[in-house]
């Protein structure tokens, strides 16, 4: 019998490699193909001859692109719209989980409602760029980072996570004469690392990656993200001769500006996950584990 649980054990351990191997495979290949197309010349990628080695090693497009010095201006706008936007989500989304987990709190079913309800029903896109332009935001900062402070899928989990922490804990911290706040700020946070590290990366990932956005309130180039940038790259409207770039650069760049602007994009988010990887999946399990 332990034989027998051994050896279906070991089948098991198997298949299981097996399928995981089959879709790590499925998973990097896309990848590898984009990193091997931002890398090989035009007439290699035009013919389909690039699969997952560079064909023709050429980093022309890479050249046109940082070569511009509009390309820097908004990548920094970039950083400084996700890291004040993560900010501010981070603190907003905090404080109104934390409540949210109070289930003595008069009036929380409301105010959960109130979120869940913005899941579901929207005021739409042109009531909400009226209020924006009314505002005066527009051509601000503001514009990018305060429409979509607080995401509620966010919000639940950490509302989850925040109610899953000892009730007993938060009970002797104020019998030692400690406020709410104080609860929340020496009790509660540093228990929590593990789901701030994984909604920091949620948040990042997201402000890092919108363009809608600022594509709708932002009107001047120099206030730009990088992903307006690409963006405009690859729909023409900055031209590579903006850099200087002479026909056959011009031609080498209309083949693989996909490819490179991807990887430009997605780089710096890669160096960033692997120092938030180890709370991560433990941030999203901890805030799964009840509704």
């Amino acid at each position: 019998m332990t034989r027998d649980g051994g050896r279906g054990h070991r089948v098991f351990r198997w298949i299981n490699a097996v399928i995981l191997t089959g879709v790590v495979v499925v998973t990097l290949y896309p990848f590898a193909n984009i990193i091997a197309r931002s890398l090989s010349e035009e007439r290699y990628i035009v013919t389909g001859q690039v699969n997952l080695v560079p064909r023709g090693f050429n980093l022309t497009t890479y050249k046109i692109v940082v070569s511009d010095p509009m390309f820097w201006a908004n990548y920094r706008n970039t950083v400084v719209y996700t890291v004040v936007a993560t900010a501010i989500a981070m603190v907003l989304t905090t404080c109104y989980a934390y409540v949210l987990a109070k289930k003595h709190l008069k009036g929380r079913k409301v105010l959960i409602w109130l979120a869940v309800f913005t899941m579901i029903f929207t005021g739409g896109l042109i009531p909400q760029y009226v209020l924006i332009n009314s505002l005066g935001l527009t051509n601000t900062l503001w514009a990018v980072v305060l429409p979509n402070a607080i995401s509620v899928f966010n919000l639940l989990i950490m509302k989850t996570f925040f109610e899953n922490l000892p009730v007993e804990l938060e009970e002797a911290a104020a019998i030692d004469g400690l406020n709410t706040y104080g609860i929340l700020w020496r009790i509660v946070l540093p228990l929590s690392k593990a789901v701030i590290a994984t909604m920091v990366l949620f948040y990042a990932v997201s402000f890092w990656n919108s363009w809608f956005t600022a594509f709708l309130y932002l009107h001047e180039q120099e206030l730009f993200p990088v992903t307006i940038y690409l963006r405009n790259l690859i729909a023409g409207a900055t031209g590579a001769e903006s850099a200087g770039a002479g026909l056959a650069d011009v031609t080498q760049a209309a083949s693989n500006i996909q490819s490179v602007t991807i990887m430009l994009t997605v780089l710096p988010i890669l160096a960033v996950y692997p120092f938030v990887q180890r709370y991560f999946v433990s941030g999203v399990m901890l805030g799964a584990v009840k509704g």
